[in-house]
């Protein structure tokens, strides 16, 4: 059996010699605004959807006139955004046509999908090593029991996320159920992805990723939608905006440039118990934020800009100080779904867990030691050489927990994800948790010597990852994992229990 244990090597001299020069980069808000396109199942009964996602080569017009070479969900960077619905569960076939080394960088190419924010049987999480190699493919089968909320999907192979994801490989997912569709909010053409990355080319148009420093990969150009700082052109009424950081190192400070408040009304986990009335939001590497944004305030010909004050700890360049701008026009547009009520889901679970009800308290700390970022002082490939053994934690099936996380030696910040399940932010530091994360998350910012204790609820077996959303410090080597079990023993569910199939497909779906 194989396990994954290569890595890239850090570059040697200048890495960003070919840098494609600042000149050639558009302006900002000189590019249309656009959608990815959205993914069609192959197949559609009574109990489930079926869809078959290609992962390939592709050609991407970033910087425009220019062709960059990306890897692509069924052609498009992001890739298709899958609209779902609560209770239908769906199976994506991942079929993995990439090389078997990537050109540029040298690696061994293999994938492991993830889809973000889903309580998935561990085989179908995208467990780091269980990986499908270029000529394979993989159906993954996800549930969708949870709450609405936006998920989004991405690579998790071991020791090459970085790399995978910031070539292209994410996208997101967006999961609907009748309770949130009664509220009112914007719906349709005012209920849009924010889908932020950031990317640096060469001068010949290909993609830049060095390792020079492993802290991190920060690109010169920030992209919302696989577009440069686009603009979008927004009638006089509520918008509802589905914030996605897909960037691979990158965190940022949104506001809107007006100075003006907003709504938050969703996090990671869905929808937020009330809204929450705020200026601005931090937001690392993996979350997802919603918010509401009235533009009837502005008159016709105003823009407002989302701009980012960068959080400490990121690499700064011309324009990274603005995302994307909003061109406000005086166009007709349908009044309905246009509302946000006070109550939004008061009853979600996560949010009504008892701090007193938790039957143990675990302390989690983000350390880098001997050139190695580490969970507890341990690294995935710990995990690869005890044959998938070692574990942090090995909660029981329906225990409550709090897990206190810190970054106490110091020097930089971790955006910290626990698989499986949401959790409830309890304090930073000993205070209150901010008023935009007061909803069910799955990431947390955990910031430079800070202490973010979290309460959770763990609701059936089966062994998954946790880590840092800095996709280079996963890779190298911030991960880990953790166990539900029953009584004190493993319950089944193992993440190697349904392995990637040689092409030509044995099977249809």
């Amino acid at each position: 059996m194989l396990w994954p244990t290569q890595r890239l090597a850090r570059a040697a001299g200048d890495p960003f010699r070919n840098r494609l020069p600042q000149s050639r980069l558009p302006r900002p808000f000189t590019v249309p605004y656009r959608q990815p396109p959205v993914a069609l199942p192959v197949r559609s009964t009574a109990d489930a959807d079926y869809f078959r996602i290609t992962m390939a080569p592709a050609l991407v017009e970033i910087v425009p006139g220019l062709q960059t070479p990306m890897y692509a969900y069924n052609g498009t960077v992001p890739g298709p955004t899958f609209a779902s619905t609560r209770g239908k569960p769906i199976v994506v076939r991942f079929v993995n046509t990439l090389p078997a080394k990537d050109e540029a960088l040298g690696y061994d190419q293999w994938t492991s999908v993830h889809l973000h924010g889903s309580p998935s049987l561990p085989q179908f999480d995208g467990y780091a090593s269980d990986i499908t190699l270029p000529g394979q493919y993989k159906d993954y089968h996800y549930p969708n029991t949870p709450t609405a909320r936006t998920l989004w999907y991405h690579d998790h192979g071991a020791h090459h996320t970085a790399e995978n994801v910031y070539q292209g490989l994410f996208g997101m997912h967006k999961l609907r159920d009748p309770a949130e569709d009664a509220l009112g909010l914007p719906t349709g053409e005012f209920d849009l992805p924010i889908v932020i990355s950031d990317i640096m080319l060469q001068a010949d148009g290909k993609v830049l990723f060095t390792l020079a420093e492993d802290n991190g990969m920060y690109g010169d150009i920030i992209c919302v939608n696989g577009r440069p700082w686009p603009a979008l052109k927004v009638k006089r009424r509520k918008y509802r905006f589905r914030v996605l950081n897909g960037s691979v190192s990158r965190s940022y400070n949104l506001s809107l440039s007006s100075g003006d408040s907003f709504q938050m009304i969703a996090t990671d986990g869905g929808l937020m118990p009330s809204p929450q009335t705020v200026k601005s939001f931090r937001h690392s590497m993996g979350e997802r934020y919603e918010i509401v944004v009235d533009f009837a305030r502005y008159d016709p010909g105003k823009r407002i800009v989302l701009q980012n004050d960068s959080p400490k700890n990121n690499q700064k360049f011309p324009n990274i100080d603005v995302v994307m701008a909003f061109d406000v026009v005086d166009d007709a547009f349908d009044p309905s779904n246009n509302d946000v009520p006070s109550k939004l889901n008061p009853d979600h679970e996560t949010m009504l867990l008892n701090e007193s009800d938790a039957v143990k308290t675990r302390q989690v700390e983000l350390i880098r030691t001997k050139g190695q970022w580490t969970v507890n002082r341990v690294t995935w490939q710990q995990i690869i050489d005890s044959n998938f053994k070692l574990t942090l934690a090995r909660p029981e099936v329906g225990a409550t927990e709090i897990w206190e996380v810190s970054t106490q030696g110091g020097g930089w910040f971790h955006p910290f994800h626990i698989h499986f399940v949401d959790f409830l932010v309890l304090s930073r530091n000993g205070q209150p948790a901010f008023a935009f994360e007061r909803g069910p998350k799955d990431v947390m910012y955990v910031g430079e010597n800070e202490k973010v204790r979290l309460l959770t609820r763990f609701d059936a077996p089966g062994k998954y990852m946790l880590h840092c959303h800095n996709a280079v410090h996963e890779d190298h080597d911030m991960m880990t994992q953790y166990e539900i079990v029953k009584n004190g023993v493993s319950v089944g569910n193992d993440p190697f229990s349904a392995r990637a199939i040689d092409l030509p497909e044995a099977t249809p779906l």
